[in-house]
């Protein structure tokens, strides 16, 4: 059999998934591989039948299909049955899981990879993982999980937080499953966030401009073929549910109340509520607060505070809330014109960015009045490119208006977001322009008061039961 073995490179449209394949490859997972084929290389060729059916490797033909890769590497598998091919496409999958782990020696090797600053994501261990096998033993005792930040704290409290790490991905999908649907309420005026779209769509774009003999901007892409703008709904920029569990077990304890100037979609005010934060969001759109509400109902049973949303201007926010002290502001803005919400005047989004920070420096300012003192807000930012592609240091503006409105800079975090279809448009980008891939988010954290007292008013952060909530291994 070995002397039949050579590695021979096919394109991605010559070999074929089994279609009673019986491993599954989640979305993180697969970025994982992908991150460690373009770490390492291709090290490990996908194995094929005669007719170019995957046996071996399903994972890596995705990842390499994320990375848009022309050809691979694989080896065809010739002589054995249909039987020997189905049986192996199981073996090889389980056969690795029966083995196990000198947990002594791992720990040495990822604590030497860390001291050399290498990313231990890498190696596949999520953060969880690797804090359980580099904590000292018996240096901390918590009794949810024992010997880790992440069984205290939910997630170690770093300035860097990893959306795609394992458990987060997990976590995420755990609220999504409960029926959490943000872009309900945005898909009619939404202009789309092309970060978020699949391969396929850039293609279909590629072939209109050569129709029209021009490039063309997704907004007119999306007005040539509405059809696809709805198609694309459910992946515009939904924000992040589990960013949203942190920072409200984090600088607000339950029975806070929680207010929020750019409500947008339904995520924060139904993970306040599930978490008994009272919510007081504010958005301008009749039509996203009427299906947040709709969606607050469909999900009454997992609410125990419900949240409240008021459709209104939100530089009169104090009118729309008036009354409400809030113990956390929470938010995140729109990043100017980069998606346009709707087609209001008063829409902040479809400004130009004079005006729009001008706007924007108020609303922060007036939502800041509601907050209490001694209290924390977070706003969550990523700087954004004007026409020509420079930064409009919309990260400093931020900071800005919240130092104005009386707050002090406290924190901040980088929130590593999921890589989506980046690698697909990375390259090109880059050649282009030198524009490196933005994959992340800025988490910005103030405090208006005293921040020892603020912290006091917090108290612990008590994730007993989240964990009950979801399971211990979620």
């Amino acid at each position: 059999m070995a002397a039949k073995i050579k590695i021979i490179f096919k394109t991605l449209t010559e070999i074929f998934g089994y279609e009673k394949n019986t491993r599954t490859h989640s979305e993180s997972q697969v970025a994982q591989i992908a991150a460690s084929i373009q770490e390492y290389g291709w090290t490990n060729p996908i194995l094929i039948d005669e007719d170019g059916v995957i046996i071996a490797g399903h994972g890596r033909y995705a990842a390499a299909q994320l990375l848009a890769f022309d050809e691979v590497p694989c080896i065809t598998l010739v002589g054995l049955t249909d039987m020997q091919r189905r049986a192996y496409r199981i073996a090889d999958n389980k056969l690795p899981l029966n083995a196990g782990w000198n947990d002594e020696l791992l720990a040495v090797e990822l604590a030497d990879l860390q001291d050399a600053d290498f990313d231990l994501s890498l190696t596949g261990f999520d953060q969880a993982e690797i804090d359980d096998l580099l904590v000292e033993p018996g240096a901390v005792e918590i009794e949810n999980r024992k010997g880790n930040l992440s069984g205290k704290f939910l997630a170690p409290p770093f300035s860097v937080l990893n959306a795609r790490e394992g458990w987060w991905v997990e976590r995420k999908r755990a609220w999504i499953d409960i029926g959490l649907q943000s872009e309900i309420g945005r898909a009619d005026a939404l202009i789309f966030h092309s970060h978020t779209l699949p391969p396929s769509m850039y293609d279909e774009k590629a072939r209109h401009e050569k129709k029209t003999g021009r490039e063309v901007s997704w907004d007119e892409f999306f007005q040539a073929y509405p059809e696809k703008a709805q198609k694309q709904a459910p992946t515009t920029s939904v924000f992040d549910p589990v960013i949203c569990e942190l920072v409200y077990r984090w600088f607000s304890p339950s029975g806070a109340v929680v207010v929020d100037p750019f409500a947008g979609g339904s995520v924060r005010g139904v993970v306040a509520g599930a978490l008994g934060r009272y919510y007081h969001g504010c958005d301008l759109r009749s039509e996203q607060v009427a299906a947040n509400i709709e969606q607050a109902h469909q999900l009454a049973e997992q609410i125990t505070a419900p949240p409240r949303w008021v459709c209104g201007d939100s530089l009169h926010i104090g009118d729309h809330l008036a009354g409400v002290s809030a113990d956390l502001l929470f938010t995140c803005p729109p990043y100017a014109d980069l998606e346009v919400y709707s087609d209001n005047p008063a829409d902040i989004s479809t400004m130009d960015y004079p005006a729009f920070v001008n706007a924007y420096r108020q609303i922060i300012a007036n939502a800041a009045a509601l907050l209490r003192d001694d209290r924390f807000a977070v706003i969550v930012v990523g700087d954004i490119r004007d026409k020509k592609g420079i930064y409009r240091n919309f990260v400093s503006d931020t900071v800005q208006a919240f130092i104005d409105a009386g707050l002090r800079y406290y924190n901040e975090a980088i929130l590593v977001s999921p890589l989506g279809s980046l690698p697909v448009r990375v390259g090109q980008q880059f050649t282009k322009s030198r524009k490196l891939g933005k994959t992340h988010q800025n988490i910005l954290m103030f405090v208006k008061g005293d921040p020892v007292e603020a912290a006091k008013f917090c108290g612990d952060a008590d994730v007993s039961d989240a964990l009950a909530k979801f399971g211990e291994d979620v």
